[in-house]
Formats: structure tokens, sequence, C-alpha cells
């Protein structure tokens, strides 16, 4: 039975998965990106993003506090600075796992983990509901013998006029 099992033990004893994941929060933060397998990364979720959230208040407890979790001076520095910055206005929700596949070895499910607020492609790119004016193309016949007629009209037109524009420009 699991009664009161409230995190995953990741196979690990106490101490080996405090390390673990206090190293892998590190590296975290330090690359904003890392690939590890999916359990360890909802894992380091739940351990992270309180974290990040007491990164928001950069006073002399919030960081005493932080550097206990992770015990890096760097990645502290690094937290309370960019990271910080970055994520000031976000209510939650700092990390984002995505599925990668399955490691070829022993069949595990791999996953990347990433900071939201740092992935340039996501940022850029327009959310999936948005509804943007795309410009609609309708074909045209083939066959037309008007519509090709009018067509070498606007070419004859256009090429006069991109041949008047070099001989104004010469001069």
């Amino acid at each position: 039975m699991r009664h009161g099992k409230k995190h995953n033990h990741l196979g690990r004893k106490t101490g080996h998965r405090k390390a673990m994941l206090k190293n892998m929060a590190g590296s975290l933060i330090e690359h904003k990106r890392i690939n590890t397998t999916l359990a360890k990364a909802k894992a380091l979720r739940v351990f992270v993003e309180p974290i990040i959230t007491k990164a928001k208040t950069d006073t002399t407890h919030s960081r005493r506090v932080v550097f206990s979790y992770l015990q890096n001076k760097v990645v502290v520095s690094e937290l309370f600075g960019p990271v910080a910055t970055k994520v000031g206005d976000r209510p939650g929700g700092y990390t984002r796992i995505i599925k990668t596949g399955f490691r070829k070895s022993d069949g595990a499910e791999m996953a990347m983990i990433e900071l939201v607020d740092f992935n340039e492609l996501m940022l850029n790119a327009k959310p999936a509901g948005s509804t943007s004016k795309r410009k609609r193309t309708r074909r045209k016949k083939k066959d037309s013998a008007a519509g090709a007629v009018a067509t070498s009209a606007v070419t004859e037109t256009l090429a006069e006029d991109s041949t008047e524009k070099t001989e104004g420009e010469e001069e």
C-alpha cells in the first residue's frame, strides 16, 4: 500500500535523493534546460518551484533559505539575478516538462525540463488559440484565354515600369 507516500522515492535513499535533486536544481537554474527521466523531472519540478518563488523576494533571509536548499553560491546568485527578474510577474508554473521519447538502453521515458521564460522559440511563437489573418489565394483556371491576355498585359506594364525606373536612376 502507498499510504503516506507524498513524493516519488526514485529508488534511492533519502540522502542520495536530496543530493540528486539539489544537483539537478542547480543544473536547471544554471543551464535553463536539462534532459532527464520523466519521474526525475516531475520530482524536480516539485522541488524547484518553491525555491524560485522564494527567490522573487530578494532579502538576506530568502537568500539564506535558498542557499540551504541549493548549496551553491553561483547558482543562488544566478537565481536571484536574471531568473528572478524574468519570473517576477509570473504567479507560478516556472518550469515546463516536455516528453522526448524513450531511452534506447533501458526504455525509460525521457523528458526535458526547462524554465518557461528562457525558451526563446516558445516566447516568439504565437499562441495556438490566436486567430491570425492569413492571405488566402485562389486557384485560377488554366484554360482561360481572357485571363491569359490580362496576365500578359499586366506583366508587360510591369516590365515597362521597371525599365523606366532603371533608366531614371542612371541619369
